[in-house]
């Protein structure tokens, strides 16, 4: 178990993943569900949603990825797409994470002083909820990253699964136990991004 400092400064993107577990369904799903519902939203509006695929809804949806990228890329360049994708595919589990554009659009009505900003609000509470759920994964011994092939396969996602037409798909998180530690990750000064005025 990692202190929260530590779990932020070893949350990485793994790319290298298999489909083993370090958890029980159950209490995969009970981490899923308490970053779902803890994490803050403006005016507590709660907009955000999750797919939680594991098994060969996870395999399907790659799969489905996959046939959807085959259309557009360029065949001489598709090698590479195939790879990364079957490196997603070979994890455990992927999140899908979706905005409720209906209950954001509720909001906006009933504030109408900031109705421009419940949907930069709501992009950013689902933005701290996919943090959090990345940083419970990495504390739990999962390895993920964070993907983001929509709007490509949105119809497709709504379709095969019967996802409310309100809700608009935002990212993806594949995750698995991982088999491979992420490169060296460089960072900018932070001289030049930070400034602190003392009292």
């Amino acid at each position: 178990m990692h202190t929260l400092k530590e779990s932020i400064k070893s949350r990485r993107s793994y790319y290298s993943i298999s489909k083993k577990s370090t958890l029980s369904d159950k209490n995969l799903i009970d981490l899923v569900e308490t970053a779902l519902q803890h994490t803050p939203s403006a005016f507590n509006m709660q907009s955000a949603r999750i797919v939680l695929l594991l098994g060969k809804n996870h395999d399907l949806f790659w799969d489905n990825t996959l046939k959807i990228l085959q259309q557009i890329v360029p065949a001489e360049k598709f090698s590479d797409t195939e790879n990364r994708i079957s490196g997603f595919s070979a994890g455990y589990g992927t999140i899908l994470f979706f905005d409720d554009i209906k209950t954001i659009q509720t909001y906006a009505q009933h504030f109408s002083l900031y109705k421009e900003s419940f949907p930069i609000w709501a992009q950013q509470a689902n933005g701290m909820l996919q943090s959090n759920i990345w940083m419970l994964l990495e504390d739990a011994g999962f390895g993920a990253s964070l993907q983001h092939y929509n709007p490509l396969i949105d119809e497709s996602v709504h379709k095969i699964w019967d996802i409310p037409e309100s809700w608009q798909l935002i990212a993806q998180m594949p995750f698995g136990k991982p088999t491979a530690l992420p490169e060296d990750k460089d960072f900018a000064p932070l001289e030049n991004r930070i400034k602190v005025f003392g009292k």
